[in-house]
């Protein structure tokens, strides 16, 4: 494909079967790509006309009022056909300087023939010429395919990819990426390499969204340009691959090279992230001896993580875990194997894009997540906390449209400041799954925190500790809703949630006040006590969500 161009109206201006034709009109569009070839008659030709089609008339259209003569011509710009071609001498002696002029504004190729011409032989010749060349473009791009994946084969060497790139087109190739090096085929100087770099970053990385089809062409400056495309793994963008034009209109033939090479990259990325995966199995063994309390200095612990040491300020680390709930229970350990590991690589992925420094361990279908950043201002620690609610939710917005029959379930600790400190953060994490999954109204919460009074809760030494209190201050109106069926429980649970307001409760119950009283009445004489005393209130709220909590865990 290289040296290879575009057919254009200069192109055709070549053709023996023009060699009596000149151009009238548009010099300076002649390097329009010419798509195909149509003989048009009639004045409404915008449903006919598509964008590159070089059209053949012999101006009968011509022969109607100024403004309906123009208006065929608007129509032909408007459409962005390749150009137009006029055969005098038929219907008409020649073409109004109104419309050559017209013609000219718009940089739009006219070309006349001055004597009569047999438009079978020009679309013969041109539709002949097309085909051959676009079966040609489809042997090279096969070719070209073919190439690259020997390349991914081979070795998992981005640049191989990005040379195959440049053999094809002769141009600089540049590949951006947001968990990898930039890099360059040729290679370029620093200078300019980071001027890339900062016009990717501010100009072009937010427009690389996966769900956008095609290639985006940007402007580097008035002389250059780069057309974009980008590689999407996981339904996420990491990196895009570029090609530099200079002064260049870009072709379909430059498209599905950048194309094909954005796939074959998404395909590195992604072995070079289980690969990577495979190389870090002492991550394993250090949040291992986290959890084991093995860590014999925070000094160690840091210099173990990969941390520099800090001579002034301190790192906020973070411990969650990640759970992948396989709602299949007919699914093979292979396919939940091959699951957990997809996920571990996206997370692995979405975290090392956030530059937030991490260890992941994957332990049946559980992952562990221990993230560490720089405690630079006073925001850190909630742009961290961002960052991670953010990773989780596209997690398991991707495990809903991609994965059948997969749930994702995540909570995360507290922050601290100190590694040797986070096995209690894993602990204070497995208590937000457990208590997102068993109460609905905190389902979606993710950091301990954000659990309140179930801190508390779950901090209780024992689940028969918890039976226990809440049989001593609910097990009469337990035990008389099972017999009666009056819902005094669900009562008691409005009347707390309304502020003791008896109209509000009944409106929530969608009871008769009277009801209300009635039921109030009796929960009052069974708990043996006033609803209005502060201390037993407290205590029966407690045993309220305990009971709830229990009852979900059960």
């Amino acid at each position: 494909m290289n040296g290879k161009k575009t057919f254009t109206i200069a192109d055709v201006l070549e053709r023996p079967v023009f060699r009596r034709a000149k151009l009238a009109a548009g010099e300076q569009g002649t390097n329009r790509r010419v798509g195909w070839v149509h003989v048009l008659e009639i004045t409404n030709v915008s449903p006919f006309v598509s964008r590159h089609d070089l059209i053949l008339t012999t101006g009968l259209w011509l022969t109607r009022k100024g403004e309906e003569r123009a208006e065929y011509m608007e129509q032909l710009i408007r459409s962005e056909a390749a150009g137009l071609c006029v055969e005098l001498g038929t219907s008409i002696h020649e073409i109004p300087l109104e419309i050559l002029e017209l013609a000219e504004q718009h940089h739009f190729p006219v070309i006349v023939f001055e004597q009569p011409v047999r438009f079978v032989e020009i679309t013969q010749d041109i539709h002949s010429l097309l085909i051959n060349r676009h079966h040609e473009l489809l042997k090279d791009l096969e070719r070209f395919s073919r190439q690259l994946q020997q390349e991914t084969l081979r070795s998992t060497d981005m640049n191989a990819l990005l040379r195959v790139l440049h053999d094809y087109t002769a141009r600089q190739i540049i590949y951006m990426s947001s968990i990898d090096t930039n890099r360059f085929v040729p290679s370029v100087q620093p200078e300019s390499a980071d001027h890339i770099a900062d016009f990717y970053a501010n100009e072009v990385a937010s427009s690389m969204t996966a769900d956008r089809e095609g290639h985006l062409l940007f402007q580097l400056n008035d002389s250059t340009a780069v057309l974009f495309q980008p590689v999407v793994c996981f339904g996420q963008v990491f990196s895009a691959v570029g090609l530099v034009l200079h002064g260049e209109t870009p072709t379909e033939e430059m498209s599905l090279l950048l194309d094909y090479t954005a796939k074959a990259a998404a395909t590195l990325v992604l072995r070079t992230q289980f690969l990577e995966d495979r190389l870090l199995r002492n991550q394993n063994e250090l949040i291992q001896d986290v959890l084991n309390r093995q860590l014999p200095s925070e000094e160690q612990a840091q210099t173990r993580m990969g941390l520099r040491l800090l001579s002034k300020g301190q790192y906020l680390f973070w411990a969650g875990v990640i759970e992948v709930e396989h709602e299949d229970k007919d699914a093979s350990q292979v396919r939940k194997e091959s699951i957990n590991q997809d996920v571990l690589v996206l997370l692995r992925s979405l975290l090392k894009k956030e530059t937030l420094h991490n260890l992941l361990m994957m332990k049946g279908s559980q992952c562990y997540i221990l993230c560490a950043k720089e405690e630079l201002t006073l925001r850190s620690a909630a742009q961290m906390r961002k960052v991670l609610a953010h990773t989780v939710q596209y997690i398991q917005n991707y495990a809903a449209g991609q994965l059948d029959k997969v749930r994702i379930h995540a909570g995360f600790g507290k922050v601290r400041h100190r590694m040797t400190e986070t096995d209690r953060s894993f602990e204070e994490a497995y208590q937000v799954i457990e208590v997102a999954r068993s109460v609905p109204a905190m389902q979606d919460r993710l950091f301990y925190d954000s659990i309140g009074i179930y801190q508390l809760l779950k901090a209780a030494p024992s689940i028969p500790f918890l039976q226990e209190f809440v049989q001593d201050h609910l097990g009469g109106l337990i035990a008389h809703d099972r017999e009666h069926h009056m819902q005094l429980l669900d009562t008691l649970d409005a009347y707390f949630q309304c502020h003791g307001s008896k109209r509000d409760t009944a409106g929530m119950l969608y009871i008769h006040r009277q009801t209300l009283y009635n039921r109030l009445d009796k929960i009052n004489e069974i708990v043996e006590g006033s609803l209005a005393d502060p201390d037993k209130r407290r205590c029966l709220e407690m045993a309220l969500l305990a009971h709830r909590m229990l009852q979900a865990e059960n």
